[in-house]
């Protein structure tokens, strides 16, 4: 009999061993639920200086466009940002019952600006047909394409379950508005981190690789 109980403890071990976990809160619990829903409310300041721990805000380069920050977004934060969001007829049971059944994300941003090395105008195309061959042209809104992105977890690369890309763009009160740089956003599934580690890698086409660690113990 015990050594049928010691073969069953074993099985029960590898079993723990083996099956995936996440550094970060997944799935969140009901508790957990409730705790971002409260964070959200008290619109006192604190979610921005959460919401710190997420994000990496990098230098700028020498040349080349400017990969300034790098976001990465948890379960449990989205629900403390959507919550900060409302003010009023919104409460902690209709928190819960919308959070049920839903899927759980990973949403990771990364904020590109264009600079004076790599800026809203280039050189027209041999083919370009002008009055003034010499001028040049407006980039392409879709530039952000030519950015080449890996996440890892703790080494491993991922494929991410959707891609979003968009151009961004800056209006003055009174005149056009300008291109400025480019959002680009990766979703995951929560359960696709399974360790303490992830990195994001970016390769622009000009100028120097960006990568960004992310501990993943230290988010909720």
């Amino acid at each position: 009999m015990r050594h049928v109980f010691r073969a069953f403890a074993s099985f029960l071990v590898a079993i723990c061993v083996a099956l995936p976990s996440s550094a970060f809160d997944v799935p969140l619990s009901d508790e957990a639920v409730r705790e971002a829903y409260f964070l959200g409310q008290r619109h006192d300041g604190t979610f921005p200086s959460i919401l710190g721990k997420y994000m990496r805000n990098l230098p700028p380069p020498k040349s080349g466009p400017y990969i300034s920050s790098v976001t990465f977004l948890t379960p449990f934060i989205q629900l403390v940002e959507h919550s900060d969001g409302y003010i009023g007829n919104y409460s902690a049971q209709k928190a819960l019952l919308e959070h049920r059944g839903q899927e759980e994300f990973v949403l990771i941003f990364i904020e590109i600006q264009l600079t004076d090395t790599y800026g809203r105008l280039i050189p027209p195309p041999p083919n370009w047909r002008s009055r003034s061959p010499e001028a040049w042209v407006p980039r392409p809104s879709d530039f952000w394409r030519d950015f080449q992105v890996q996440i890892y977890n703790d080494g491993q690369p991922l494929t991410p379950y959707d891609f979003h890309g968009h151009s961004t763009f800056g209006c003055a009160r009174r005149g056009p508005c300008i291109m400025t740089g480019a959002t680009l956003e990766f979703d995951f599934r929560a359960e696709s981190f399974t360790s303490d580690s992830a990195t994001i890698e970016v390769v622009p086409p000009e100028g120097d690789p960006v990568s960004v660690d992310f501990d993943l113990i230290r988010l909720r």
